[in-house]
C-alpha cells in the first residue's frame, strides 16, 4: 500500500509540473514586454531631450540677433513652421507596479507549497513514523496542491483573466 501511494504521489508530482513550460513562455512574454517599454521610454526622453535642446537653440538665436518681444509659444512652435503638426508624443502609461511576494506566485505554486505543508502535517500525525509520515504526506500534498492550483491557472487563463 505504500508503494502504492508513492508511486502515486510521484506520478502526480511528475503530471503537475507539465505545464511549466507555459509559464516559462509567459516569463519571456513578461520580459519583452519590459524591454519594449523601457526601449520605449528611452525614445520619448530622447525627444523631450531634443526638443529642449531645440527650444534652447532657438532662444540663443533671438538673443544674438537682438530680438525682442520673442514669445515662448513662438519659441515652441517646430521649426518647419506652422503652429502644430509635430506634437511629440505623449508618453505611454507606466505599467501596473509588479506584484510582489506571494501575489506574484501563480496558483500552480501557491497551491504546490499549501499542500506540501497541509500534507506535511497531516503525514505527521497519521504515521507512526513521523519524518516518513511527512515526507510522503509533503510529496502528496504539493500533487494534489500543484495539481488543484493548474486547474485554476487554466480557468482564468482561459475565461480571460
Amino acid at each position: 500500500m505504500k508503494k502504492l501511494l508513492v508511486a502515486l504521489a510521484a506520478a502526480v508530482v511528475f503530471f503537475s509540473c507539465k505545464s511549466n513550460g507555459d509559464n516559462a513562455a509567459a516569463i519571456e512574454s513578461a520580459k519583452k514586454a519590459t524591454i519594449d517599454s523601457m526601449n520605449n521610454v528611452s525614445a520619448i526622453k530622447q525627444s523631450v531631450i531634443d526638443s529642449m535642446n531645440h527650444v534652447k537653440g532657438r532662444r540663443h538665436h533671438a538673443g544674438a540677433s537682438g530680438q525682442e518681444g520673442y514669445s515662448d509659444a513662438a519659441m515652441t512652435a517646430p521649426a518647419g513652421g506652422g503652429g502644430g503638426g509635430d506634437v511629440a508624443a505623449a508618453p505611454a502609461p507606466a505599467p501596473a507596479p509588479k506584484k510582489k511576494g506571494w501575489k506574484s506566485w501563480s496558483h500552480t505554486a501557491k497551491g504546490a507549497v499549501v499542500g506540501a505543508g497541509a500534507g506535511a502535517i497531516t503525514g505527521a500525525i497519521v504515521n507512526k513514523d513521523h519524518l516518513k509520515g511527512a515526507a510522503i504526506g509533503t510529496l502528496i500534498g504539493a500533487g494534489v496542491g500543484a495539481g488543484t492550483g493548474a486547474i485554476v491557472d487554466h480557468k482564468k487563463k482561459k475565461n480571460g483573466q
